[in-house]
């Protein structure tokens, strides 16, 4: 067969031999509409525990339920720039953006972290503000059910956000679930200000609103490192293991070698190099390729597409493909890799 031989599959391809199709209907289009769903009702589920809140703090003056509140706020509006992020994404690739829109993704999730850290330090303020002029806080029994509500409301929003987000593959959506899960808890640490305030010791709900503050910075440590990993093309190790090892598996396939993956939004682009018997055709290999590629679309539900290389045995990987060091034309001596 042909010394290399590129079998490259995209989403819309039909594997008759199966009598089924994958990607009539666009994947990236299914999961961003999920991931749309899922911001709409957070959002709403947000806005409705913070507007409570906000009563709650009017009428009280806790400086941590306050805290809390700006937070939520600032949560429910972090589902903003990952919804236009969501929508972009489902722009059909252009010759201009010939991978798609994906990338949006990751700017929206810097985005997010940004909104982050702005309600951080405007809750730190605050804190900071009523430790140095300390004033009442009353309506504790009201601060503590909106301490509890807020909890309740976080949590709900946080799984919502966790599930859809590992269901379509989204760094940015699983980032903000674990942003509303702490929220939660945060939220029902101004429970414990309230109590603190109640046994005669004010400064309680201030002391508790930095609480609130550096955990928020503790988060946006934390969700910045994934989303800037997605940015420099970082893959989870396992999701590696998984495509070489359904790849390995299938029929005709010696080896596998030169597994690459990457993020595109939240959708896996892998380039695999595949190892076959030198004496088959270049129909054949063609068929094991299209086979491989199948299984990992069956394995690996976040895959959008992948490259494979089918190549003989003895010449597998890029290592088996460079041009050594020659000259020609008059050119200096060179290479090509």
């Amino acid at each position: 067969m042909a010394q290399h031989d590129h079998a490259h599959h995209e989403d819309h391809d039909r594997d008759a031999h199966h009598g089924h199709t994958h990607g009539v209907v666009d994947p990236s289009i299914v999961s961003t509409g999920r991931g749309l769903w899922a911001l709409k009702w957070s959002f709403v589920g947000l806005m409705v525990t913070a507007l409570f809140q906000a009563v709650v703090v009017v009428l009280s003056g806790s400086v941590a339920l306050l805290a809390d509140t700006i937070h939520n706020v600032g949560d429910a509006a972090t589902a903003i720039p990952l919804a236009v992020a969501f929508w972009l994404a489902r722009r059909p690739p252009s010759r201009r953006f010939s991978y798609g829109l994906g990338r949006v993704e990751d700017f929206a999730g810097l985005a997010i972290i940004l909104m982050i850290v702005l309600s951080a330090a405007v809750a730190t303020y605050e804190a900071i503000n009523r430790l140095l002029h300390p004033q009442p806080v009353t309506h504790l029994a009201a601060v503590i059910v909106a301490s509890v509500v807020g909890f309740l409301g976080n949590e709900a929003v946080a799984i919502f956000r966790i599930r859809v987000g590992r269901q379509i593959g989204s760094a940015a959506l699983v980032a903000d679930g674990h942003h509303a899960r702490v929220d939660g808890w945060t939220s029902l640490s101004v429970l414990f200000g309230a109590l603190g305030v109640w046994a005669g010791f004010p400064l309680a709900d201030p002391i508790v609103g930095l609480l609130i503050s550096a955990a928020i910075y503790v988060l946006v440590w934390q969700s910045a490192r994934a989303i800037v990993m997605r940015m420099l093309d970082g893959v989870e190790p396992a999701a590696l293991d998984e495509i070489e090892h359904f790849a390995r598996h299938v029929s005709g396939v010696e080896d596998v070698s030169d597994v690459r993956a990457r993020w595109i939004g939240h959708r896996l682009h892998a380039d695999v190099s595949l190892t076959v018997t030198p004496d088959l055709s270049v129909a054949r290999g063609h068929e094991i390729a299209r086979e491989v590629r199948h299984q990992l679309l069956h394995h690996l539900p976040h895959l959008g597409s992948v490259t494979l290389h089918v190549d003989p045995t003895g010449a597998a990987g890029e290592a088996h493909h460079r041009i050594g060091e020659h000259a020609h034309d008059g050119l200096p001596p060179h290479t090509h890799h």
